[in-house]
């Protein structure tokens, strides 16, 4: 009899409680990427950066988490040129962005006064973002930001090829490209979400965002929620779907980013620039900040 037989033998629980912990540690490790099965890997590869395995193992086994083709494929093919930016100077959006200034007064001067942001521009941002809060996107924050991430397996990239309708699929070399850059910055900002919701005791799958996993009234990415958003009301909670700290967090940012009283137009704009990567934006918050300044 060989040593593991002789062992089994002698301690028969032994071997099922060593299956039982590879099992809890590594599930589904070996198993492909089939429907129901395509985080598995990507369980692994944040269990190996330091999550706790019972934590992540409880995340990817919920219902409400699951691999989106579906809704991560807009992401492939979202054109920020093709947005209508101008609805938001419209004499409607204006009047809703003054009662919004009204309503929230004492925060926004507040927050002026802390971070140096005119309460116009951050109004603006909020307008623009969320219409004041009341568009806030309704994809599941970690499907986006789970399945991004999971794109490093060939199989998974073919199913969100696969799910871009095809009169507005780019060319295939473009995508691919695409796919590399964002599967890394997924990643990042999935174990950006997981931390920042531990830290603040919410449920990672209850979060609603944008398609490409922006939350929040102030449609902040999982990085930037866990490292410059603020706390406005002073309730010991960072909650970036209550006004006051998603005012707050705006002004964090964008003086993070360079933002001080007084500083020139073209300062401004650049520093408005890290918030959306769009000159069309940005032209945008700019002429809202003015008309709400003359009003």
């Amino acid at each position: 009899m060989g040593f593991l037989p002789w062992l089994r033998t002698l301690f028969p629980g032994y071997f099922l409680f060593l299956f039982f912990m590879a099992s809890l540690t590594f599930p589904a490790f070996a198993q492909s990427t089939t429907n129901g099965n395509e985080l598995a890997a990507l369980g692994q590869r944040l269990i190996k950066d330091g999550f706790a395995p019972e934590k992540i193992q409880s995340l990817l086994a919920s219902e409400e988490v699951f691999f989106n083709p579906e809704g991560v494929s807009m992401f492939f093919v979202h054109s920020e040129s093709s947005l209508n930016y101008d609805q938001f100077l419209s004499k409607t959006s204006i009047t809703n962005a003054f009662q919004y200034m009204e309503t929230h007064q004492e925060t926004l001067e507040q927050a002026q006064k802390a971070y140096g942001v005119d309460k116009t521009v951050i109004t603006a941002i909020l307008l623009v973002e969320t219409r004041l809060g009341t568009f806030l996107g309704k994809r599941t924050v970690i499907n986006t930001l789970a399945t991004m991430a999971a794109l490093t397996d060939e199989n998974l990239q073919e199913r969100i090829w696969d799910a871009i309708p095809e009169q507005k699929k780019p060319k295939k070399e473009t995508f691919l490209k695409k796919v590399k850059q964002r599967s890394k910055w997924g990643y990042e900002e999935l174990k950006a979400l997981i931390k920042y919701t531990e830290r603040e005791n919410l449920a990672p799958e209850s979060l609603k965002g944008s398609y490409a996993g922006a939350m929040g009234i102030s449609q902040f990415m999982p990085s930037n929620a866990l490292t410059l958003a603020r706390d406005g009301n002073n309730d010991g909670k960072i909650n970036l779907f209550d006004h006051s700290d998603a005012i707050f967090s705006v002004a964090s940012y964008l003086k993070h980013h360079g933002w001080e009283p007084g500083i020139s137009r073209q300062r401004q704009h650049e520093v408005l620039f890290r918030y959306n990567h769009s000159n069309y934006y940005v032209d945008t918050l700019m002429k809202i900040s003015d008309r709400l300044k003359e009003g």
